[in-house]
């Protein structure tokens, strides 16, 4: 399975938008910077026709340590969470798109 970089995402924006190499590296930056901002800020994000993510608090709880068994607290963190779009849902199972949720 190959994992999709950075890298390669700003080459995808170079071939197909034309912009310059740098450019293309600067506006994939910054809207993966834009998003990031939203999701510290606790605000969604929605890309319509693939999915939203957003950002859950989950409250403090007991765990065990699965080797001891003994009990141990797990803190309240925030959480990251992808809900996708029935779009990219369909699509992922080849399922037939749509006209008006492209």
């Amino acid at each position: 399975m190959n994992t999709i970089t950075r890298a390669q995402l700003a080459e995808a924006i170079y071939a197909q938008v034309g912009l310059s190499r740098n450019e293309s590296a600067a506006l994939l930056e910054d809207v993966l910077e834009r998003i990031s901002a939203a999701l510290e800020a606790g605000r969604p994000v929605k890309i319509s026709a693939f999915g939203t993510f957003s950002v859950r608090q989950k409250g403090m709880r007991v765990g065990r340590n699965p080797k001891t068994g003994i009990e141990v607290p797990i803190m309240p963190r925030r959480v990251l969470s992808f809900r996708p779009s029935q779009v990219l849902k369909a699509r992922l199972n080849g399922e037939p798109v749509g006209p008006g949720d492209e």
